[in-house]
């Protein structure tokens, strides 16, 4: 039935059908072809001259002159160079591109924005530009050049995700409510073995506690010393904020917060913004660490408790007061320094400083403590 479509088919165009036998039908070979006559080839060749060679030969005489050196920031490199039979001075096999004369604008217009390159983008750019040519910082001032590029900025598309709205951490409303953590690591090994601070910073006050730990410390170790000295101290927090630690993200951290009803707020991957007073804090702790190990010598556990007593009491600028008034009930106009007792015809017992002792003859003295969230009021009558 298909023999007689395809017939019935061909005998509309009057062809002529043959039967070839199978065995003849080999492959064809250069020998078995139609001869054909041999067709004439011009070569031709393109040749462009332009002045380039030239303007960076002129250049570099007036580059290498003492007044014009300074600008070239060579840094002693122009020893180093070679000069070779076309007159032009090389850098490893790489012709040198100076300041002078702007020549380095001319040979990124020319990779740039010809019709030879059409903005290939700063990558792309620098490996076809190092080939040929040096200069110093070389990756860098094409990178900025490519970023300036104003048809670049209209047509190159934007791959990543468009990021959403800042996310803005939520204000705590009281002291040790809500903290952040991370840890310093990588430190010098010390004597017992700690090479690793444990910052955990009070997001309202900024009052900050600094514990020396070792890297290799189990989360149930670091539990303890937490209910011990933050726990104890403050009370359970609210929220805790850090970043992907997989201290932070143990399966008993987790289900140690959520039953003492503790939200973790983690930080996204590669964004230390979210955690940003902390990190503020380590690069003040790490400056203070250094200070006293090149002052005093020794080992930084040692002065790590120093270094938190000085961080707490530091003035901070923008406020203008101490971290630790928030947290000991002090206020800007007074301070309370010890505790008083005066009692009629009786000697005094105090215990502030010297200059503050008072004598009371009849009267007696009540110091009034009033509670107040937390915060130590204080309010004394006059003898």
């Amino acid at each position: 039935m298909r023999q007689r479509r395809w017939i019935k088919l061909l005998n509309d165009y009057g062809c002529a059908i043959k039967y070839h036998p199978g065995k003849d039908n080999v492959v064809a070979n250069a020998l078995s072809r139609k001869e054909t006559k041999p067709r004439r080839v011009r070569a031709l060749q393109l040749t462009i001259h332009t002045g380039l060679h030239e303007q960076i030969r002129n250049a570099q005489l007036e580059a290498l002159k003492e007044e014009n050196l300074s600008l070239e920031s060579t840094r002693g490199m122009e020893k180093q160079l070679e000069v070779k039979a076309d007159g032009i001075r090389y850098f490893a096999e790489r012709i040198w591109i100076k300041v002078y004369g702007n020549l380095r604008d001319l040979v990124m217009d020319e990779a740039q924005k010809s019709r030879y390159s059409i903005h290939p983008g700063s990558d792309k750019m620098y490996h076809d530009l190092k080939v040929l040519y040096w200069w110093p910082n070389m990756k860098a001032n094409i990178a900025t050049y490519v970023s300036k590029c104003l048809t670049c900025s209209k047509v190159k598309v934007e791959y990543q995700k468009p990021s959403g709205l800042l996310q803005q951490s939520e204000i705590p409303m009281w002291k040790w409510e809500q903290i952040s953590m991370d840890f310093i690591t990588k430190l010098p090994r010390t004597p017992t073995g700690c090479d690793t601070i444990w910052v955990i910073v009070d997001r309202l006050t900024k009052s900050a506690h600094f514990f020396a730990i070792k890297e290799t410390d189990k989360m149930e170790k670091l539990t303890r010393l937490y209910f011990k000295e933050v726990v104890s101290r403050h009370g359970v927090p609210i929220s805790i904020i850090s970043d992907r630690d997989a201290r932070f993200t143990s399966h008993f951290r987790q289900s140690l917060q959520k039953a003492l009803g503790t939200r973790l707020d983690m930080s996204t991957a590669y964004h230390p913004q979210t955690d940003g007073q902390s990190e503020r804090t380590i690069q003040t702790v790490e400056d203070m660490l250094r200070a006293c190990v090149i002052d005093f010598g020794y080992s930084w556990e040692t002065y790590l408790p120093l270094v938190e007593f000085s961080y707490i009491t530091a003035i901070i600028i923008a406020s203008k007061q101490r971290r630790s008034k928030p947290c000991t009930g002090e206020n800007a106009d007074h301070q309370f320094v010890g505790l008083k007792l005066e009692i009629a015809n009786l000697r005094v017992l105090n215990l502030c400083p010297k200059p503050q002792r008072k004598s009371c003859k009849s009267e007696i003295v009540w110091r009034q403590l009033v509670t107040v969230k937390g915060v130590m009021q204080t309010s004394v009558e006059n003898c």
